[in-house]
């Protein structure tokens, strides 16, 4: 497959603020990436990002356990070459999600009683080898039935009780809206009443086009567009908590979840790409596009929320998500917790997107 004429190649030193940049951070991200590449290879994206160019410089990584700046920085000159991506509108974009941390309960409560859900039973995979004539092509979900499979419940149906009684409730939340951006977020980390922590993250969805109360509440007249953050949204339903379910409603997707380790309290949740997010390092990409693993370096010089400096970081391609769509478009993950909710929920910032594309496709050579 040729690498997409979207691509131009610059050099290192067209970055701005790339000598500056923490690479040893990028490299431990891209190392988790380095040791998972063996078990399952990533999909190679459209663009012509071959995976299997990576080999050599995954071999190495594993080799390396913990460079300095200096050796990350030599070790992503050598084995890459940036090539500037061309945005589908001038500019590429960047967005900010986070793992949220809530109190919540194993059974239900006079105080607890937002569930979260797993997987149910008869939500079954649909592609275009098992979809009914007729069905939404963007649908991935269906429930199976005697019939042949349908369109899943939506989010209302969901809400109102279409799945009680089947025992899927993974844990319960006091606020109907923490439950929602958890849905948005598609993790979490849950503090339990006896202390513990627990995980749960994404396992599948009923399938339905995501509709952000953002843009409901902008077109409504109730926040205009350009203050719309996750901060606002909330204090918007804290507010108006009659019509909470009016305006989630209008977003159909429903998402479930299965339980996952905290095995290392520093790192996100596994994402995607099957590794541990790394906060401030890891991106979410469109998938369809490119290839998990590449390095991205992200110039939003507006952006200054994560260190009150323009952000200019090199971020690894470890998740996706069904609103990052284009080749310019990016979600940095900024950590867990409030903190982290804090920068996330008012990242919107354009930027410039330069993929980390292995020598070999760009040369025909190793080094």
């Amino acid at each position: 497959m040729p690498l997409s004429p979207i691509f131009s190649e610059k050099s290192f030193d067209d970055l701005a603020g790339w000598s500056g940049d923490d690479h040893a951070a990028a490299f431990a991200a891209f190392r988790r990436s380095a040791f998972h590449a063996p078990v399952k290879p990533y999909r190679t994206g459209s663009l012509g990002v071959d995976f299997n160019a990576f080999a050599e410089a995954y071999a190495e990584a594993r080799a390396v356990s913990a460079p300095n700046r200096s050796e990350a920085r030599s070790f992503f000159e050598r084995h890459f070459v940036p090539m500037l991506v061309k945005a589908d509108n001038g500019s590429g974009l960047v967005t900010g999600f986070y793992e949220p941390e809530v109190e919540a309960s194993p059974v239900r409560t006079e105080r607890f009683v937002v569930p979260l859900l797993s997987r149910p039973a008869d939500l079954v995979d649909i592609d275009d080898d098992n979809r009914p004539a007729g069905m939404d092509t963007y649908l991935a979900f269906a429930r199976r039935t005697d019939g042949g499979p349908v369109e899943y419940f939506d989010r209302g149906a969901i809400e109102r009780g279409a799945l009680a009684g089947k025992n899927l409730e993974i844990a319960w939340l006091a606020e109907k809206v923490d439950a929602f951006f958890i849905h948005v977020q598609g993790a979490a980390r849950l503090k339990m009443a006896d202390g513990s922590l627990r995980r749960v993250t994404y396992a599948a969805k009923s399938g339905q086009r995501f509709t952000g109360p953002g843009k409901i509440l902008s077109d409504l007249g109730e926040i205009p567009l350009e203050k719309v953050t996750m901060q606002s949204i909330r204090a918007w339903f804290k507010a108006h908590t009659d019509r909470v379910d009016a305006i989630l409603w209008q977003n159909r997707s429903y998402i479930f979840f299965r339980e996952a380790a905290v095995d290392d309290a520093l790192l996100g949740p596994i994402a995607a790409a099957k590794v541990p997010l790394t906060p401030g390092r890891s991106v979410a990409v469109d998938r369809l596009l490119h290839t998990f693993g590449t390095p991205f370096y992200i110039d939003a010089p507006t952006l200054t929320a994560f260190d009150e400096k323009p952000f200019r970081r090199l971020m690894i391609a470890q998740d996706t998500g069904s609103a990052i769509t284009g080749p310019a478009r990016g979600d940095l993950f900024a950590g867990f917790g409030d903190a982290a909710g804090a920068i996330a929920g008012v990242v919107r910032n354009a930027a410039d997107f330069y993929a980390l594309v292995p020598r070999g496709l760009i040369h025909g050579e190793r080094r």
